[in-house]
């Protein structure tokens, strides 16, 4: 068992982050590897004829990048500490990692893997090896993630929303407590029953604390520099939305309200703002944010300020209405 000690400095400067470059590492290796990292195989199918189409222009890079990983571990310089979460960010921080710590690792990692191939080899000796990887990584987001990604983050946020929430009304042992079931508050610290053995004191620096699609239905801990100690968990639901596709509204209900309405009630079974749901879904904000309007008016929905936010809810009307049968739904509102 691994576990953090926390001060008061800790509790503090503890804070949320996304981390789209870990998403997508988690994807590749995946669709990389027999055993699919708990990826349904739903999603996996899905995708394997984009990764077939990307390998067949980026093989020996997808075969680098695969190179710098082990069972256990992975290069740091991969996938730096989530700042401003957009894979813009990730892959830029990446490109600016220092090249004596990102030759070092690579050399290591080239130790421990003798069964990396010459191609993949060449692209790692390159003296711009980091640049070459970082575009293999833009072409894979593009292909593989740039698609789901706005939904897959509207699910990460809500999940921010609901811990910060939990940690707000009653405090840390209730904001870890649904984390995971590897995770849980102790005396003062968290306890990750994990690989991983002994005790590291957070120092006052904090923890990062990273919402997961593909890390499901595991933890990642992060306890090496250069990355801040940090917990990546599965975010609430990510196992439904693997496993079932994104919320479908039922046929009677888009009948009643119009397709876009139906949906939009459909997923705020948890809170989410305008400009959330706007990105997620593809639509202007105006139009949500009007659609929205009637649902509020209509008593489905409740809204309520979080911080620069207005995040809306369903109500217990609204929640009525979408589990309904089909022939208790009314014809009209």
């Amino acid at each position: 068992m691994l576990r953090f000690v926390v001060g008061a400095e800790d509790l503090v400067r503890t804070r949320f982050a996304l981390s789209p470059v870990f998403e997508l590492h988690h994807l590749i290796r995946a669709l990389q590897s027999p055993h699919p990292q708990g990826v349904p195989e739903a999603w996996l199918a899905r995708l394997r004829p984009r990764f077939t189409e990307l390998a067949g222009r980026h093989g020996a890079g997808l075969a680098a990048i695969d190179a710098l990983h082990t069972p256990r571990a992975g290069a740091t310089f991969f996938s730096p500490p989530p700042r401003l979460q957009t894979i813009e960010d990730d892959l830029a921080t990446m490109r600016a990692a220092p090249a004596d710590g990102v030759r070092a690792e690579i050399d290591f990692y080239l130790r421990h893997r003798r069964d990396v191939s010459n191609a993949a080899r060449a692209v790692l000796a390159a003296p711009d090896a980091l640049d070459r990887l970082a575009d293999v990584l833009a072409a894979a987001w593009t292909a593989l993630l740039e698609d789901d990604w706005p939904r897959l983050r509207l699910l990460c946020e809500r999940d921010v929303v609901h811990r910060v929430g939990e940690l707000g009304r009653a405090g840390w042992a209730a904001a870890l407590a649904g984390l995971h079931r590897k995770v849980r508050w102790r005396d003062g610290g968290i306890d990750l029953h994990v690989r991983s053995r002994g005790e590291i004191a957070l120092g006052g620096h904090g923890l990062l604390l990273v919402p997961s699609v593909f890390v499901w239905p595991e933890i990642a801990v992060y306890a090496d520099d250069p990355w801040p100690k940090a917990i990546v968990y599965p975010a609430r639901g990510v196992g439904t939305l693997l496993e079932h596709g994104p919320p479908e509204p039922p046929a009677h209900l888009s009948a009643l309200l119009g397709r876009s309405r139906a949906l939009l009630l459909a997923t705020l079974g948890d809170p989410a703002s305008t400009s959330q749901l706007a990105r997620a879904y593809g639509m202007a904000t105006g139009a949500v944010g009007d659609h929205l309007a009637v649902l509020h008016r209509s008593g489905l929905v409740h809204r309520a300020r979080s911080g620069r936010s207005v995040l809306y809810h369903r109500t217990p009307l609204g929640d009525a209405l979408v589990t309904a049968p089909a022939d208790a739904v009314p014809k009209s509102l």
